[in-house]
């Protein structure tokens, strides 16, 4: 099944949670909170809107950046696909939007950031 992609800007709402599965792939997963704003003319303010909340799933190399850059209350931008995963804990059922990150960065609308690139010590060269 082929998913849209999505591009979703906002804050990173809890700490990263970084670890691997147990065939060593990385993973890293966190709260991003998403708030609508929007100009109120008569107020002449800008005001909050609702909060969409997702829980943003980032695999391999973009999890170890991930864990090592982000912090929470970060503004961020997040490119990914969108699915809705049904759950039940301890009697309680729910819904999570969870967004599959392929590309995150920092909101530079919000901010400055300095770019460092990651070197990968695990790519071997090839003889």
């Amino acid at each position: 099944m082929y998913a849209s992609t999505s591009i979703v800007t906002g804050n990173v709402a809890t700490d990263v949670k970084f670890s691997t599965t147990a065939d060593g792939t990385p993973l890293a997963t966190f709260r991003l909170a998403a708030s609508e704003r929007k100009f109120d003319k008569d107020a002449n303010r800008w005001v909050d809107g609702g909060v969409t909340w997702y829980s943003v799933v980032c695999w391999r190399h973009i999890a170890e950046n991930v864990a090592n850059s982000l912090t929470k209350g970060d503004p961020i931008v997040v490119v990914g696909r969108l699915s809705l995963r049904e759950w039940e804990q301890e009697g309680r059922n729910g819904t999570t939007l969870d967004l599959n990150a392929d590309v995150i960065g920092h909101d530079l609308t919000r901010g400055t950031a300095t770019f460092a690139r990651a070197r990968r010590t695990d790519i071997q060269a090839v003889a």
